[in-house]
């Protein structure tokens, strides 16, 4: 391998995990408030929300129809029932078959 390429590769290592490593340990010693707490809980969710939607709606742009019924049935599954395998390819076959009947 050559050095050049190893030394960019610990470079892109200590680069990422740097800000990653920080807020650990800044956090580790002080208790985090409750409500700062609970803002952070929702981000995860906030994250996928923004990397998922605009996704949807670019996978099927001649029948956003289609989009629509799929997600809908992913929301409304994820927040009965929960889980993650039965939302994603529940909503892809909802999906399919509405291309199939329309």
């Amino acid at each position: 391998m050559n050095k050049h390429i190893l030394i960019l590769i610990l470079g892109m290592m200590l680069v990422t995990y740097i800000p990653r490593l920080l807020p650990f340990l800044l956090v580790v010693k002080n208790k985090i408030p409750k409500k700062m707490n609970d803002f952070l809980s929702y981000i995860p969710y906030t994250a996928l929300g923004a990397l998922i939607i605009p996704g949807v709606f670019s996978a099927t742009p001649q029948m956003t129809e289609a989009s629509l019924v799929g997600i809908s049935f992913a929301i409304i599954y994820g927040w009965y029932r929960g889980g993650i395998i039965i939302p994603v390819f529940g909503s892809v076959l909802v999906t399919y078959l509405m291309f199939l009947l329309l």
